[in-house]
């Protein structure tokens, strides 16, 4: 029998993995050369005189000083250059990029350009033409491409270290990105008091901008480098120094709030600075419902005009129909809260069995009876209690402790006009909502409005009485809102029913509260707060727009429910929810709850 000779076949040879390309082709360092010298190059420009008049607001004129939106340039390309620079992994400026991912280097890079191209093509309508550039105008968008190109000639995903990498390092292991480093707590509360301060002068800025285009150029450098730095890594580092000194960042948070009002020379911008914080306060209580309880509430300022109809009438104006009463500050604000309170739990009492869309109709019914009824109680469609369409007015300021807060007082060398008055009392109510606010989310009643959101049915079977909890959800957002009420009241001096609407031009109205709410992150503090300062400051800087605002408020909101469902500031179980586990490549858990498999650090 003769035997089959085996032939022996070599081992395949693996084929090198090519190594991740860009999708500019150049080589690795002339990228990086291209971000380095391109942010350089930008921040330079805004030395140059870009346009030769001052027609165009900031004066771009000037050679050897930035002025306007060129400070705005001069700011990106600085954040350009740190990012490259850290990329080349100079030693003090790793931390830079925790994440060890190149899509930071992107956003700044498009962060320059974007507001750079800006103003170039703003100079060029305003003034009639190209011509009226400067060559300094030419540089900074050549310079401002250069950065663009070398980003996008980086590697989008380096091996082990790109963008999917790292979110599999950070479920993986979270405490290299997320949790704080074995540092001193004296230095995680310098770290938080310097990133407050900057913050506080960024807000600042953004607050005092002149002219619209200068506000657009902020909005260009601020969104993008918020972006590469979440990106980054670096804001999940600095959520873990939150974490772990919750107190003192809440503390720095209102010193910063208060540290505001002596920031300014224009009491303008502490009115609207008071305005933010009122209807702040105001989606604060509506996140309860909403964020907390799951209930969607559509006629919520029927509750804030509650509390500001209750505070005139009490307060001693001459055209209330309550002659001679004149309760102190405190005593009414108690009555606007107390009433709010009532009415909350008057409607909640018979509507809160409903479910979904048909509460939704039911609260949005509420809000428009408010609004008719009010208008209608002039004595002659109906008793005379509110004056009708006209309203109650000259409602007088505040006097608290002998302050009086319709006058401008001098503090430490500052002067504080009646806005900025009204603004620190805000504060300290903020101050009392957000406690109660934090005491009510994590108390057993807190604990009961999460498992009614998550599926009533299933918290019912457990045992808790969901109509009850609804109810004290219900009737303690109520309250909030009629505590800010009794302060609006007061601020603008007058109290009418035009404003208390679903939908309208301008705030309050249900529909910019709960746009605030979600936006901003639902079941959040710091959320619905920063949701209402940006939903009021962005009308207030885009006049400019004309009719064309709405339209370019439409475009941001769908931008960001496309990059950020879960809102801005996001809470971490609706991050999950809308980030499931095949987008994060997180393995997939088997047990009861199906979810991903994060460590109780990365929670």
């Amino acid at each position: 029998m003769t035997e089959t000779t085996k032939t022996e076949v070599p081992d395949a040879v693996p084929t090198p993995t090519p190594a991740p390309r860009g999708l500019v082709p150049l080589p690795l360092a002339a990228a990086r050369g291209l971000l380095l010298g391109g942010g350089i190059a930008t921040a330079a420009s805004a030395f140059l005189a870009w346009t030769w008049t001052d027609e165009f607001p900031g004066d771009l004129t000037i050679n050897g000083y930035p002025g306007g939106l060129q400070w705005l340039t001069f700011t990106a390309g600085l954040l350009t250059a740190l990012f490259a620079l850290a990329s080349y992994g100079i030693r003090g400026l790793g931390w830079l990029l925790p994440a060890r991912n190149n899509a930071p280097l992107v956003l700044t890079a498009l962060g320059g350009f974007a507001v750079t191209w800006f103003t170039v093509i703003a100079i060029s309508s305003t003034l009639g033409g190209v011509v009226n550039l400067e060559p300094g105008g030419w540089i900074a968008a050549v310079a401002s491409l250069l950065p663009v190109l070398g980003a996008f000639a980086l590697p989008q995903e380096r091996t082990g270290t790109g963008t999917k990498a790292a979110l599999k390092d950070y479920v993986a292991k979270p405490e290299r990105i997320a949790a704080p480093q074995a540092v001193a707590p004296w230095v995680q509360r310098a770290v938080i008091t310097v990133v407050t301060i900057i913050g506080l002068g960024v807000f600042t800025y953004g607050i005092d901008t002149e002219y619209g285009e200068l506000f657009v150029g902020y909005l260009f450098v601020v969104v993008f480098a918020i972006w590469a730095l979440h990106t980054a890594g670096l804001l999940d580092r600095f959520s873990a120094l939150v974490a772990a000194n919750r107190s003192f960042t809440l503390a720095m948070g209102f010193a910063a709030a208060i540290a505001f009002p002596f920031t300014q020379t224009d009491d303008h911008y502490a009115n609207i600075g008071v305005n933010i914080l009122i209807f702040g306060t105001v989606a604060l209580g509506l996140n309860i419902v909403v964020g907390l309880a799951g209930l969607l509430d559509l006629g919520y300022v029927a509750f804030l005009g509650v509390g500001a109809y209750t505070a005139a009438l009490v307060s001693g104006s001459e055209f209330s129909t309550i002659s001679g009463v004149h309760l102190p500050f405190w005593a009414s604000a108690l009555a606007g809260a107390a009433a709010s309170l009532v009415f909350g739990v008057l409607i909640g009492a018979p509507t809160l069995r409903l479910r979904g869309d048909y509460l939704a109709i039911v609260t949005l019914g509420f809000g428009e009876i408010f609004r008719i009824a009010v208008n209608n109680m002039d004595g002659q469609s109906g008793p005379d209690v509110t004056n009708g369409p006209n309203g109650i007015p000259s409602i007088p300021d505040l006097k608290l402790f002998g302050f009086n807060f319709g006058e401008a007082h001098d503090i430490g060398g500052f002067t504080l006009g009646r806005f900025a008055n009204y603004y620190l009392l805000m504060v300290l109510i903020m101050a009392i909502v957000v406690l109660v606010y934090t005491r009510a989310a994590d108390s057993r009643i807190g604990r009961s409005w999460i498992a009614i959101r998550e599926d009533e049915t299933a918290a019912t079977a457990m045992g808790i009485n969901g109509f009850r909890v609804k109810l004290i959800a219900f009737a303690l957002g109520a309250a909030l809102a009629g505590l800010a009420g009794t302060v609006s009241a007061h601020v603008t001096y007058s109290v009418v029913p035009t404003p208390y609407q679903f939908a309208g031009s301008t705030p309050p109205n249900s529909a910019f509260l709960l746009a605030a709410v979600v936006l901003g992150g639902m079941g959040t503090v710091a959320g619905p707060l920063l949701g209402a300062a940006l939903l009021y400051l962005l009308p207030e800087k885009l006049v400019f727009l004309q009719e064309k605002s709405l339209l370019a408020f439409g475009i941001a909101l769908i931008l960001l429910m496309r990059f950020r469902p879960e809102g801005i500031i996001a809470n971490r179980r609706r991050q999950l929810e809308f980030h499931e586990t095949g987008q994060l490549d997180v393995p997939k858990q088997t047990t009861l709850t199906d979810e991903p498999a994060v460590t109780k650090a990365g929670a």
